[in-house]
Formats: C-alpha cells, structure tokens, sequence
C-alpha cells in the first residue's frame, strides 16, 4: 500500500467527520449567506497567506534529511505565491472590504491551525507539513469547485467572486498528483507515521475553522 492510498484509508474518519459540518453541508448547497461567504474567505486568507512560508521551513529543515524536497518545494511555491491576493480580490468582488479582512484578527482556530503547522515543521518533524497539504488540497479537490457553482447560483455574485475556490478546484488536481508522487520518496517508517498522524491533526484543525464561522 502507497502512502497516499494509506492515507486515505486511515483517515475515512477524520474526512467524514470534516464534510458532515454544518457550514460545509449548507456551503455545498449554497445554502449560506453571503456573510458566511465573505467568514470563509477572510479565514482562508490568514492561512494561505503562510502558505509559502510553510513551505520554505519544510523545505529548510529538511535539507539535511531530504534534499530532495527542496526541488519539489521550489516548483510548489511558484504555484502558490500570490494566492493570497486572489482571495482578497475575491472578497471585493462578493461585497466586502478587503482591507478589513486583510488587517482582521484571524479566527482561534485559524490561528491554532497555522501555529500547529510551523510547530510540526520547526520543533518535532517537517514531513508533518505533508499531513497539511493532503487535508487542504485533497479537501478543496472534492469540495471547491462544487460549492463555488453552488453558492454563485444562491447568493447571484459575480465570476470575480470565486476566483480561490474555482481555481484551487482545478489547481489542486495537480497537487494531488504531486503530492503522490512526494509521498512515494517518503521511506522511513517513523516519518510516514508522523505524515499519518498529522493529517488527523489537520482534519479536526481545519474543521474547527468551519466550525467557528457557522457558530459565530
């Protein structure tokens, strides 16, 4: 069994639980106001904007352990520099001040979320950020572009609006495949365990993000 397929198998919980939320539920029947929307983007905001960051600690604390990542990184951050803006954009474009969200507090869990990852990265093990990237991109894979179709058609919003989510919903397709063929040079077992176990950590994360914005 690859990685990959193990992490699929070992994480059918952690996945359910993620897309049993209210706000995703709602979200992929467009079933959300446009102020859930806007919630949505401005959290996005705070984490993909450390995107790169993360992805130049990995890459830096691995160079002892894996050089190879760092080619693999290099090519992934060209991919995801700027993906920020895009979302800042997106939150003019449904009605909102992008320079609010840009300058807000993030959500606790938002924060918790990123903070973990530097954490992972910086103090126990950097191959943690891999658990990441499985959760983030394989989750926009299944959900993005469907709630985007979704929430355009109920809250009548422009293109300009969905920008992060249908692109991530295409983009992130590739990812999957690059994330495979990263998880394939993974060979000692303590670090594809770790890999295991983060991605758990990320599943319950990421949804306690979701969670504060239907609650709040």
């Amino acid at each position: 069994m690859t990685l990959f397929d193990r992490l699929q198998e070992e994480t059918q919980e952690q996945q359910a639980r993620l897309n049993s939320l209210p706000l995703i539920r709602h979200g992929l029947k467009g079933d959300i106001s446009k102020q859930q929307y806007i919630a949505f983007l401005t959290e996005a905001y705070h984490h993909v904007k450390h995107t790169v960051p993360l992805m130049m600690a990995c890459g830096y604390n691995l160079i002892d352990k894996a050089r190879w990542v760092q080619d693999f990184m290099a090519g992934y951050i060209r991919e995801e520099i700027g993906h920020e803006q895009w979302i800042l954009n997106d939150i003019e474009a449904a009605g909102g001040d992008a320079d609010l969200a840009k300058t807000a507090r993030p959500s606790a869990a938002c924060e918790i979320m990123v903070s973990y990852a530097y954490d992972t990265i910086n103090r126990v093990n950097a191959y943690g950020f891999f658990g990441m990237i499985f959760v983030l991109e394989g989750t926009s894979v299944q959900l993005a572009s469907h709630a985007a179709e979704a929430i355009q058609k109920k809250l009548q919003l422009p293109d300009a609006a969905f920008i992060y989510l249908t692109s991530h919903g295409e983009i992130d397709q590739e990812h999957i495949v690059f994330l495979q063929t990263l998880l394939n040079k993974v060979e000692k077992q303590a670090d594809k365990d770790w890999i295991v176990h983060t991605a758990k950590r990320f599943f319950k994360l990421y949804g306690d993000i979701f969670n504060e914005i239907w609650q709040a």
